[in-house]
């Protein structure tokens, strides 16, 4: 047996989809952590969530991926799910 690490996904979205695929992401409820990148590859929002973290606790997080989303048109969204555990070889 081994541990697994952290998986990743990435997304390319616009930034009218933005908020709407955040949501999609996570509501699936095995994300770590989330990272925003902009057209130039730059990291406009880095934010760790914890599986705990419910409505207004995300308020914050909502306001500002909204501010972002109206400067510029193409984002990344970077994905780091929770670890796994233990997976059989």
């Amino acid at each position: 047996m081994s541990t697994t690490g952290p998986r990743t996904e990435e997304f390319k979205v616009s930034g009218s989809n933005l908020k709407a695929k955040l949501k999609e992401i996570i509501r699936k409820g095995t994300v770590r952590r989330v990272v925003i990148k902009n057209a130039q590859g730059r990291t406009v929002l880095d934010i760790p969530l914890t599986a705990g973290i419910l409505g207004a606790a995300l308020l914050p997080f909502w306001a500002a991926v909204g501010g972002i989303a109206a400067l510029a048109s193409d984002y990344t969204i970077v994905v780091e799910h929770t670890e796994t555990g233990l997976t059989k070889k």
